[in-house]
């Protein structure tokens, strides 16, 4: 990454969300892909029938981790992801160099928490598990907007920041 195309203009909120939801669609590619292989290999044992679904104790921690990777090889590559690029951001630390790889796990482990809130679906339903997933998120990236750095809290927990390229 040549350092010296990166901007030091934070990268407002609009942008992120919209790369963001960019990235949604190669995140949804990745686990079509992770599932379709783990149902070939397990010959489409990965859930199971019955009265209720059951879900292989390894699936979604797999799922998971492919996901992350997607990120924090992204950033760590060349400090974007697919979504970041068409709207020219780049992931930095908080001085203007590439993202260690502590920097990057601790950025997307952070970010992915709020997923954590799922587990609460058997006793307040799926529905509001739902719903404490996106008012997480929502408070997550709501401090973009009063920061004066326009940091997410992963962002501010990891020392990156989001620049705007060029």
């Amino acid at each position: 990454m040549n350092d010296s195309s990166v901007s030091t203009v934070a990268c407002p909120l609009w942008r992120r969300l919209l790369a963001l939801l960019y990235d949604l669609l190669a995140v949804l590619a990745i686990v079509m892909v992770v599932g379709y292989i783990c149902q070939r290999i397990t010959g489409g044992n990965v859930v199971s029938g019955g009265d209720h679904a059951h879900i292989a104790w390894w699936y979604q921690p797999l799922q998971g981790l492919a996901v992350s990777t997607y990120f924090v090889l992204s950033w760590l590559r060349g400090g974007q992801t697919l979504g970041m690029r068409p709207w020219r951001i780049r992931v930095t630390g908080s001085d203007g160099r590439r993202l260690t790889l502590g920097q990057a796990v601790l950025r997307v482990l952070v970010a992915a928490a709020p997923l954590l809130l799922l587990g609460l679906a058997p006793w307040f339903g799926v529905a509001a598990a739902l719903w404490a997933v996106a008012i997480a998120w929502a408070l997550y990236f709501g401090l973009a907007a009063f920061d004066p750095r326009r940091r997410a809290l992963q962002d501010v927990i990891a020392r990156t920041e989001l620049r705007r390229i060029g």
